[in-house]
C-alpha cells in the first residue's frame, strides 16, 4: 500500500462521515468511496433525483445510514447531528441546474444558501465536528469570460439564479468562518475546520441529471436518436468525478490534521490543455460509444457562459492534488461505464466495476 492511499484511508476509517446529497451524483460516488476506505456513512438528502440513478443502481441505501431530508429543514438536520455526532461533514446538497433555475429561483437560493447556513448552524450545536468541507462550483466566480483561470481570491459573482446562489454561499462560508471557526482561533477556542471547495463540470459513469451533456447524449444514444446540443462552442473545466472528489478527500485530510493551516477555498479543476467545446466532447462520446449523430439546436436557450476556466495551482502547491485523467481518458471511462449499464449487466457486477473503477484510480493518484 503506497503512502497515498494508506494517509487517506488511516484519515477515514471507523470514522462518523456526514454527507448531505448523498443520493446525488457526486454524492453516490464520494460515499462509495468513502465506504472503500472504511468510513461509517450517515446520508441526508432527498429522494434520488432521477430514474435511473446510481445510489439505488449500487444499492448503496443497505450499505450505509441513509436519511431522507431536506436541507432546508433546519430542525430536521440538527437532529441527525446531534444522534450521531459525526467526524466528517462532507455538504453537497445543492439544486444543481442552472436551468432549472430559471424557472424555480426561489427553491435554488433557499436551498443553496438557507440549505448551507442550516448545516453551518448544526456544526456549531456538535462538538464531534472536526472537519467540514462544503462544496459550491466554478461557476460562483463573476465570470468574465476571459482566458486567465479564476484563482481563490478572485470576486464572487452569477449572472443566473444557480451561479449567483452560489456565490452567495460561499460569501456565507467566508464569514462563518471568520466568525466562528477562524483559523486563527483554531485549537483554543474551536477545533473545526471549514473549507469551500470549487470544481468544474464532472462527468462519470451513473449520472442522468437533467440538462446535462453526457446524460443527455447517452440517454439519446441508448435511443438510436440524435443527440441535440446547445452552446456547441462553449468550454467548461471537464473533469471525471474521481478528479474533485479526490481532491474532497485529500483536503479533509489535511484539515483533520491542521486545521489552522488548510481552512479556506480551494479550486480543483483540469488541465488547460482538456478543457474543450461542448462539440468535441461530443464527437468523443459517439466515438467511444460506437455510433450516432449530432445537431445543434440553439434556439430559445436561457444565458450560458461561454468560457470558464479554474486556476488550481493552490491544490497543486500545498496538497499535492493534480488530475489523473485527461479528457479523452475521462470520456472513454465514462461511456464504458454506461455501455454496461445499457447492455444489462447485473447490479452486483455493475456495483464491483464501479468499486474496481476508484481502486483504479487511487492507484494512480499518488
Amino acid at each position: 500500500m503506497n503512502l497515498y492511499i494508506k494517509d487517506i484511508k488511516n484519515t477515514y476509517k471507523n470514522k462518523k462521515v456526514l454527507i448531505t446529497g448523498h443520493t446525488g451524483f457526486k454524492g453516490s460516488w464520494l460515499s462509495l468511496w468513502l465506504l472503500e476506505l472504511g468510513a461509517n456513512v450517515i446520508g441526508y438528502s432527498l429522494e434520488p433525483p432521477t430514474q435511473p440513478n446510481l445510489f439505488e443502481t449500487l444499492g448503496l441505501d443497505n450499505k450505509l445510514i441513509h436519511i431522507i431530508g431536506d436541507v432546508r429543514d433546519g430542525k430536521k438536520l440538527s437532529s441527525v447531528f446531534k444522534k450521531y455526532q459525526p467526524e466528517f461533514v462532507f455538504h453537497l446538497a445543492a439544486q444543481p441546474l442552472v436551468r432549472l433555475s430559471y424557472t424555480e429561483p426561489k427553491l435554488t437560493y433557499e436551498t443553496n444558501i438557507m440549505g448551507t447556513i442550516n448545516v453551518l448552524e448544526a456544526i456549531r450545536k456538535t462538538d464531534s465536528v472536526r472537519v467540514c468541507v462544503v462544496i459550491t462550483t466554478d461557476k460562483c466566480y463573476e465570470n468574465k469570460e476571459w482566458i486567465y483561470g479564476y484563482r481563490e481570491i478572485d470576486p464572487m459573482g452569477g449572472y443566473d439564479p444557480y451561479s449567483s446562489s452560489k456565490a452567495c454561499g460561499e460569501l456565507v462560508v467566508s464569514a462563518y468562518r471568520n466568525s466562528f471557526f477562524n483559523p486563527k482561533d483554531y485549537g483554543k477556542i474551536h477545533n473545526i475546520a471549514l473549507s469551500s471547495v470549487r470544481a468544474g463540470n464532472v462527468i462519470g459513469g451513473g449520472d442522468w441529471g437533467e440538462d446535462r451533456l453526457i446524460p443527455d447524449c447517452v440517454k439519446t444514444l441508448s435511443k438510436n436518436k440524435i443527440i441535440n446540443i446547445r452552446n456547441p462552442q462553449a468550454t467548461r473545466p471537464w473533469q471525471y468525478v474521481l478528479e474533485p472528489l479526490n481532491g474532497y478527500l485529500l483536503l479533509g485530510t489535511k484539515m483533520y490534521k491542521d486545521g489552522k493551516e488548510y481552512s479556506s477555498a480551494w479550486n480543483f479543476g483540469p488541465n488547460d490543455n482538456d478543457i474543450i467545446t461542448v462539440e468535441e466532447i461530443v464527437k468523443s462520446v459517439i466515438k467511444n460509444w460506437g455510433n450516432g449523430d449530432y445537431k445543434a439546436d440553439t434556439s430559445n436557450q436561457p444565458h450560458e457562459a461561454g468560457l470558464l476556466k479554474l486556476d488550481t495551482s493552490k491544490a497543486r502547491a500545498f496538497l499535492g492534488w493534480k488530475p489523473v485523467y485527461n479528457i479523452y481518458k475521462t470520456i472513454e471511462r465514462t461511456i464504458s461505464w454506461y455501455k454496461k449499464f445499457y447492455n444489462g449487466i447485473e447490479k452486483e457486477k455493475l456495483y464491483k466495476i464501479t468499486v474496481n473503477e476508484i481502486w483504479d484510480y487511487i492507484k494512480m493518484a499518488k
